[in-house]
């Protein structure tokens, strides 16, 4: 079918909405009609070379919902056209070592998300002026239709509005799970979380549920440490260097028992300023991505030898998307997390390069895209 998508022709290009041709679904596919996209940093690591990819043209999005509207042969039984799905960015086999070890976030089917083949046959989906299309994490949300494997596809509850659906396909379980499961934040503790958007609202609000006494957001920019406090901030700081004093004051010396990492690209020289705001024994978790070909880490490592602390790297929260999505979801639903603040903007398909100008300047927690018939 013909359609349109946002694609990356090369670094440091804007995104070109202009006509694809998607393809039918194959063994083990399903077709989608998406109702929302959410715009992710992680796609912008694609414009300015940060995340590589293996040649161009790409398309962007990793975050999407929608509806399910047609199925190849050999899907599962439990997925049906006019079901409601979220698309989880890392595929989960449910076979390999990692999935069957319990790190379905690690599945070996994530080897191939930066590839541009399917998970069924090798072949590409998408196509763009006659050229194939290497579509983001093997999804590309950036469209209103996409052909993807069900490894990829997770079923959700159908009152769900696709707004904030969309969401939980890699942003807020990579920041609640940072929290929860990764960082293991325990009642009475004291958690930081570094770089407040959507992610890092996430991890926040998973470090409130699981009952952190003091919960420091820290940021530059001022209108996202006043959303924090409505989010469950206790403590606000523009700085890692400005919040070390103060913390210190805060918990008489201990610093942070956990401290996350969640601003738009990491940099080598955060990992140190972590460190200083993580106490005794205590964890510092990497959530942000830098570049692929960057590899200095500025670390004192007597400090991290002396004082016991743990450094730990995260992807997908470290969950398991098939059980984590519908469980946020639910407690969505039962009005304990709340997704509806975290959606800032939303855009059009064709307002796409505003949209992350937007997220660039600072203005939106997670700005999304919303479908319509104009898109189709």
């Amino acid at each position: 079918m013909k359609t349109k998508g946002a694609i990356l022709w090369g670094i440091d290009e804007p995104w070109s909405v202009e006509e694809i041709e998607l393809g039918d679904p194959r063994a083990g596919e399903v077709q989608i009609q998406l109702e929302t996209a959410g715009m992710c940093h992680s796609d912008h690591h694609m414009v300015t070379g940060a995340t590589p990819m293996p040649s161009f043209p790409a398309m962007g999005g990793h975050e999407g919902a929608g509806v399910i509207t047609e199925l190849g042969p050999g899907t599962p039984p439990d997925l049906a056209v006019g079901d409601h799905v979220v698309l989880s960015f890392i595929p989960a086999c449910g076979r390999c070592p990692a999935c069957v070890s319990g790190n379905m976030a690690l599945c070996d089917l994530g080897m191939g998300l930066l590839s541009g083949q399917s998970i069924s046959d090798g072949s590409y989906r998408i196509q763009a002026r006659g050229k194939d299309v290497i579509p983001m994490c093997l999804l590309g949300t950036f469209s209103p239709y996409m052909t993807v494997h069900y490894s990829s596809v997770v079923k959700i509850d159908p009152e769900i509005p696709f707004e904030v659906a969309c969401l939980v396909g890699c942003g807020v379980p990579t920041g609640f799970g940072s929290a929860t499961h990764v960082a293991d934040v325990m009642p009475g503790d004291t958690a930081a979380i570094v770089g407040i958007g959507g992610v890092g609202m996430s991890a926040l609000q998973g470090a409130v549920l699981s009952g952190a006494q003091k919960v420091v957001a820290i940021d530059p920019n001022p209108w996202k440490l006043e959303q924090a406090k409505k989010f469950g901030a206790t403590h606000t700081y523009a700085s890692m260097a400005e919040a070390i004093m103060p913390l210190m004051e805060a918990t008489e010396g201990r610093m942070a028992d956990k401290v996350i990492l969640t601003m738009g690209e990491m940099q080598g020289e955060y990992i140190e300023e972590g460190l200083i705001l993580t106490a005794k024994a205590g964890t510092l978790v990497v959530t942000s991505m830098g570049r692929m070909d960057a590899a200095d880490v500025k670390m004192n490592n007597f400090l991290l030898c002396m004082l016991q602390k743990t450094v730990k790297g995260c992807i997908f929260g470290g969950g398991n998307a098939r059980q984590d999505i519908p469980r946020l979801l639910s407690m969505y639903k039962a009005g304990q997390l709340n997704l509806d603040d975290m959606v800032t903007r939303s855009y059009s398909l064709e307002d796409v390069n505003q949209g992350y100008k937007d997220m660039l300047d600072g203005k939106n927690i997670r700005g999304i895209i919303k479908y319509t018939d104009a898109d189709r």
